[in-house]
């Protein structure tokens, strides 16, 4: 469809150029208009009507393609409320009538699973409505978030020991798109601490700290961190587009956002909210 577009496109602008070219030629070598001001003007409109022109047939096909993707993708978070709650309800009924400590775990499983697949479904909830700027802000209770996020990270990461120390704290923001920030810092916390299995997470005087005790980064590291796609470590999975997100959606909530690290030690961020 874009190469058709392209192509189309193409013809178009030099049809324009020729019949531009033309005019010119019309007005100087046959007409013989020597009023300068008024050749100029006419080519002038000429000009732009000719780009309004192209400008929307390049234009609507791409916002037609673009408002499509939206339907399908709204469709399809729709379509898929449905099978999550209904392996939900299953996994609660089959609770009931298993006794074999092996079936538990197996379903204990299923049930991590299923939270994975609620919470990409929640994020792309969320996506869709920041590409609408229909995001809810709300007062919350900043510690209890912490918790939840970190008790379903934990069942991801079994092998991490997790300590708290979150003290009350209650903020007014975005709580879904708070809730990504606090889970990409845990987990590349998670993904850096090498050989030592623990993340010590605080909250206090308005600031979160997430702390591991990993490779940590050196000052030339730290400077790149924020670039997309960037990892420090490339033997890591993913994309490195996780702390670039970070960085935007604090930016965008009037969240400060800091890095203290050493290699070898490891890695501190801060996250200071506003005082209300």
């Amino acid at each position: 469809m874009f190469r058709n577009l392209r192509l189309s496109v193409f013809i178009y602008y030099i049809l324009t150029v020729s019949a531009l070219m033309g005019i010119l030629y019309y007005f100087t070598a046959v007409a013989e208009v020597e009023n300068t001001a008024l050749l100029i003007f006419t080519l002038l409109g000429l000009a732009i009507f000719a780009g309004a022109i192209i400008s929307k047939l390049s234009i609507d096909p791409l916002f037609e393609h673009v408002t499509n993707l939206q339907n399908l993708s709204t469709e399809t978070l729709h379509e898929l409320n449905l099978p999550i709650s209904t392996i939900k309800t299953n996994i609660h009924m089959l609770k009931k009538s298993l006794e074999s400590e092996k079936d538990f775990k197996r379903l204990a499983r299923v049930e991590s699973a299923c939270e994975m697949l609620q919470q990409r479904y929640n994020e792309l909830d969320y996506m869709i409505k920041l590409q609408s700027s229909n995001i809810t802000y709300e007062e919350f209770e900043l510690s209890e978030l912490v918790k939840n996020r970190v008790e379903f990270l934990g069942r991801i990461y079994p092998h991490m020991e997790f300590e708290l120390q979150l003290s009350p704290h209650v903020i007014k923001n975005d709580k879904i798109g708070l809730s990504k920030v606090i889970d990409n810092l845990i987990d590349n916390a998670v993904k850096y601490s090498r050989d030592i299995h623990k993340i010590s997470i605080r909250l206090h005087d308005h600031s979160l700290y997430i702390e591991d005790h990993g490779c940590g980064m050196d000052e030339v590291e730290l400077i790149k961190i924020f670039d997309k796609y960037y990892q420090s470590n490339k033997n890591m999975k993913g994309f490195g587009i996780g702390l670039s997100m970070v960085k935007r959606f604090c930016d965008a909530n009037a969240i400060t956002l800091n890095f203290k690290s050493k290699p070898n030690v490891g890695t501190t961020v801060i996250l200071k909210f506003k005082e209300d």
